[in-house]
């Protein structure tokens, strides 16, 4: 029973991982201009396609909360990359042997790792004026994912990602 405790305890904390996201924009831009959205034809997220699938489920459903509409003819345009990598393993058990005598000494010390490295993915969202040419918001998200997980597990981790991230949509000036 004590092992389950702490193996729950461990996917609460792993579950709640948090979201970091950095945010960019314009200082010049006037944010209310912007009614109607949509997103590159060749845009390259580097998800796999059913990722993509759940991630622009995921802003479209925000943005119409947010009181935009997807438009053939858009106000701006979104652009999406994202790259995964794996965390430096942080966590270590080291092992030492020494002896001496005599004023003299001697000794060695291992590090040995416990656990897997976390896989972090970051997500970079961009809003493009096109009739500008130019960036006018972006949002820079990094959090931890579970390459294994469900496909349920991986739309709720989007739906949290794309909350955070939109939560400073437009932003406040």
């Amino acid at each position: 029973m004590k092992f389950l405790k702490i193996i729950l305890l461990a996917l609460l904390i792993l579950g709640c991982a948090p979201i970091r996201v950095n945010y960019d924009y314009d200082r010049t831009t006037q944010f209310s201009s912007y009614k109607t959205y949509n997103y590159y034809s060749d845009m390259n997220t580097g998800l796999s396609e059913l990722d993509t699938k759940r991630l622009l489920n995921a802003i479209d459903a925000k943005m119409t909360a947010k009181g935009f509409s997807f438009s053939d003819t858009p106000d701006f345009f979104i652009d999406i990359k994202s790259s995964e990598y794996q965390e430096a393993q942080r966590n270590t058990v080291g092992v030492g042997l020494g002896g001496g005598g005599r004023n003299a000494g001697g000794g060695i010390s291992i590090g040995i790792p416990v656990g897997q490295a976390n896989m972090n993915r970051q997500i970079t969202i961009d809003f493009v004026d096109e009739n500008k040419k130019q960036l006018f918001w972006q949002a820079v998200s990094e959090s931890s994912f579970n390459p294994n997980a469900t496909p349920e597990q991986r739309e709720v981790q989007f739906n949290k990602i794309v909350e955070k991230i939109l939560i400073a949509y437009p932003p406040k000036q």
